[in-house]
């Protein structure tokens, strides 16, 4: 009887609003509109905003860009049926959040509202998906390379019989035919040679980072012009390491001319180059106590998300008339060097991040 006296007497209000507030997960109330009508502490922290700045804004104008489409978040209205999306990215003051949403539609006071529930991926599910990627872009690697083997050698003898063939034809004119499939097989041997890549490390030595990076923008800057600024912001503590400079130019010159040619017909188009030390830096699933991070950042127009998975692919290119060998010869030249490239990107900014072990 003192139970139900007792739950009597419960304020149903206050109760909602007390789970709300304690729980760990980040919570936002949604009308139709996509007008924020609550925020939990959680959410708070998570966007480092408080409430009563959030309140009663559109979540439009709290994140910068969303790799789903927040209309989407209004389905649940018409279906009654909630929804889930286990890896979703949202920028909220030029950070990325990588998170796993779920909206549920909710009645109250004879309106109906979206719960957002917003859990942030931890750093062991990142890592996974990391070593994931990294295998399928190995496999894709694999694949392409035998290929390119199975393609080299049929093209061998076809180059070696239109040489014969053109020694034998009677009339030197029929020659013209002859040196067109031998120019076209060569053409076709060049582009296997590039989607190979180079096949063995080069030879390491003690180098400084920092001069292979001002060769690579001295000539990025001589072929862009002053249409587009380079910018730098090099860590001095940096120490010199083992690496074969040759191909550790070469990946980041392939990197920031890439970014170059996508800014080119961009105004006030902006490069900035920026390195620091890392402790402690995982890559790859190992751990090593010191490591050199370059970050690549441009203000272009960004990578569309359904490229982003598969942009080191050999082929894959998110740029007009792109051979997309640049961005996976860039990456099998730093997994030489035992290092990954991490990207970001929305529009206004794409940042790729190298990592070297030390």
């Amino acid at each position: 009887m003192n139970r139900s006296i007792q739950s009597d007497s419960i304020d149903t209000h206050q109760l909602s609003n007390a789970i709300l507030d304690n729980m760990v997960t980040a919570i936002l109330l949604l009308d139709e509109q996509l007008f924020i009508r609550h925020a939990n502490p959680a959410a708070e922290q998570l966007f480092s905003q408080s409430a009563k700045r959030i309140v009663d804004h559109p979540l439009t104008q709290l994140i910068q860009h969303a790799s789903l489409d927040l209309a989407l978040l209004t389905q649940p209205l018409q279906s009654g049926q909630s929804i889930t999306d286990s890896d979703v990215t949202f920028v909220v003051d030029g950070r990325p959040l990588m998170l796993e949403v779920t909206v549920s539609p909710i009645s109250w006071n004879r309106e109906t509202l979206l719960l957002v529930e917003m859990r942030k991926i931890d750093q062991q599910r990142r890592l996974s998906q990391e070593l994931n990627q990294h295998a399928q872009q190995q496999a894709a690697k694999l694949l392409v390379r035998g290929l390119a083997h199975e393609i080299k050698n049929p093209l061998g003898g076809l180059r070696g019989a239109a040489q014969l063939l053109g020694k034998m034809l009677p009339d030197p004119s029929l020659n013209e035919y002859t040196q067109i499939i031998i120019e076209q097989a060569d053409r076709l041997r060049m582009l296997v040679d590039r989607l190979l890549g180079p096949q063995k490390p080069g030879k390491k030595s003690e180098e400084n980072l920092h001069q292979i990076l001002e060769k690579v923008r001295q000539l990025v800057e001589l072929e862009a012009g002053p249409a587009l600024t380079i910018e730098r912001d090099y860590d001095p503590s940096l120490p010199t390491f083992l690496m074969d400079p040759a191909q550790v130019e070469q990946a980041m010159l392939n990197i920031v001319s890439n970014a170059a040619q996508i800014l080119s017909k961009q105004e006030r188009a902006r490069i900035t180059i920026r390195t620091r030390t890392v402790h402690q830096a995982n890559i790859h699933g190992k751990r090593y106590k010191l490591a050199a991070r370059v970050e690549i950042n441009d203000n272009g127009p960004g990578i569309p998300s359904e490229l982003q998975d598969t942009l080191f692919y050999p082929m894959v290119s998110g740029r007009e008339g792109g051979t997309g060998l640049g961005l996976s010869i860039s990456q099998n030249l730093i997994d030489q060097h035992q290092g990954k490239i991490d990207v970001e990107s929305w529009p206004g900014n794409t940042t790729f991040t190298i990592y070297f072990p030390i």
